[in-house]
C-alpha cells in the first residue's frame, strides 16, 4: 500500500491537519511505552474500558466528519476509516464480511503497531482498536436510516499475533440488550 496521506502543516501555528483533522505525528515508540505504561498504572481490564469508549466516541466522530469532508456514506466511511488507520502506521486493516444491519463484521488486521513494537510479548495486545470498530459501525446505522431498527454495535479482539496467529482479528457483533 503506498501511502498517499494528505499532511498540511500550518505554518504560524505548526497545526498538522489531514483531510481537515488536526493531528499529532509521534514515534510509535513514544506511544507505545505511553499505552504501556497507562496499562500498567491502571491494570489492564480498567484500561481497556477507558480505551473503548474513548475509541468508540472518536471513531464515531472522524467517520461524522469525514464523511462530510469527502462527500461519502455508509460502508464506504467505514472503509475509508481502516485505509486511513492502514496509512496513518497503527497496521494494515481490512474488512473481511460487514453486515452493517445486524451490526457485525469481520476485520483483520495485519502488522500491527501494537505487535510490531513490543517483539516477544504475547497476548491480545491490539484490544485498544475494538471501540473503534463498534463506533463507525453504529455511525453507519445512526446516518444510513437504520437508526432504531439496526442493534447497537460492540467489538472484541477475538485474535491477535501476539499470540501466534498470523493477523489480528476483530469481530463486531450486536450489542446484547
Amino acid at each position: 500500500m503506498q501511502p498517499q496521506l494528505p499532511i498540511d502543516v500550518d505554518a504560524e501555528t505548526g497545526v498538522w491537519t489531514t483531510d481537515a483533522l488536526p493531528m499529532l505525528y509521534v514515534p510509535r515508540h513514544f506511544f507505545t511505552n505511553n499505552h504501556t505504561a497507562v496499562e500498567e498504572a491502571l491494570g489492564r481490564e480498567a484500561y481497556a474500558g477507558i480505551l473503548y469508549q474513548a475509541g468508540y466516541k472518536s471513531a464515531y466522530h472522524w467517520c461524522d466528519k469525514e464523511a462530510k469532508q469527502h462527500g461519502i456514506s455508509g460502508m464506504a466511511v467505514f472503509e475509508h476509516y481502516l485505509k486511513r488507520l492502514s496509512q496513518r502506521g497503527w497496521g494494515l486493516f481490512r474488512i473481511v464480511e460487514a453486515d452493517p444491519a445486524s451490526a457485525r463484521a469481520h476485520i483483520e488486521l495485519r502488522h500491527s503497531s501494537f505487535v510490531l513494537a513490543q517483539p516477544g510479548k504475547e497476548g491480545k495486545l491490539c484490544y485498544m482498536f475494538a471501540g473503534w470498530f463498534a463506533g463507525a459501525m453504529d455511525w453507519v446505522n445512526d446516518t444510513s436510516g437504520a437508526s432504531g431498527h439496526a442493534p447497537r454495535a460492540q467489538s472484541k479482539e477475538v485474535q491477535c499475533a501476539a499470540e501466534g496467529h498470523d493477523h489480528c482479528v476483530f469481530e463486531v457483533s450486536p450489542l446484547a440488550s
